[in-house]
């Protein structure tokens, strides 16, 4: 395979040039008919482009070549739940995009996720909105699909922040199924809202464990316990 033909192809696709990736990935083909991942790539560049019957077309060639392609497979899963009038060029986040920053980045799982016709149209990259409903944040697609919601502990602290004038780009991070991910940023902050970070850390808990050494009896004369502590 031609690495630098390849990496030209991904970083096409990278920066929404679809048709420029679509033929990138044709000369790929040309000296590796077989190769899945030019496959692949092709297939997406044409639903990008809007043509899913042929995105869908590929990927059922790619899954002829590798029967376990995953990417393959979903896309196959995907595109059977679009119609052509969902066809539509999508924006494509840079992969910078996705570099996460100690308390301004987050990857949130939403609830109650919507409809899968809505769902089956989100590729990994584009922008979406959150819509503040009452104590809840809402997200959305740009033409105002429902995709899903945060969870209430991180709504109410990203409404808080918002009215002391902190802003977030939101972005699709996966998809699995009706599994949801989006990647939450801070991209501005105001002297109001201070060094307040938008999203905290990790805590980490610990399970307290006794050593087998340090159990004793009651009655003896080290003052060792007859009943013994169970390890966990």
């Amino acid at each position: 395979m031609d690495t630098n033909l390849a990496q030209k192809a991904i970083s096409a696709a990278v920066c929404g040039n679809w048709k420029e990736a679509l033929e990138l990935n044709k000369k790929i083909l040309q000296l590796e008919p077989k190769d899945t991942d030019a496959l692949n790539r092709i297939a997406r560049a044409h639903a990008e482009l809007g043509n899913i019957k042929e995105a869908r077309k590929v990927s059922q060639d790619t899954l002829k070549i590798d029967p376990y392609n995953s990417i393959a497979k979903k896309c196959v899963e995907k595109w059977k739940k679009l119609r052509k009038s969902d066809a539509r060029l999508s924006i494509e986040a840079t992969g910078g995009c996705f570099i996460e920053e100690p308390g301004k980045t987050k990857i949130v799982p939403l609830l109650n996720t919507g409809s899968d016709g809505i769902i089956a149209k989100l590729d990994s990259g584009d922008e979406v909105n959150l819509n503040p409903h009452g104590h809840r944040i809402a997200v959305s697609t740009k033409d105002g699909g429902y995709i899903g919601r945060l969870p209430d502990d991180i709504s109410s602290k990203i409404r808080q922040l918002v009215k002391l004038g902190k802003v977030y780009q939101t972005l699709i991070k996966s998809i699995e199924g009706k599994a949801v991910k989006v990647f939450i940023k801070e991209i501005a902050s105001s002297e109001k809202a201070g060094d307040i970070p938008s999203f905290t850390s990790e805590r980490i808990e610990y399970v307290a464990f006794t050593s087998p050494e340090l159990v004793h009896k009651k009655n003896s004369p080290t003052g060792e316990s007859d009943d013994l502590v169970e390890e966990i």
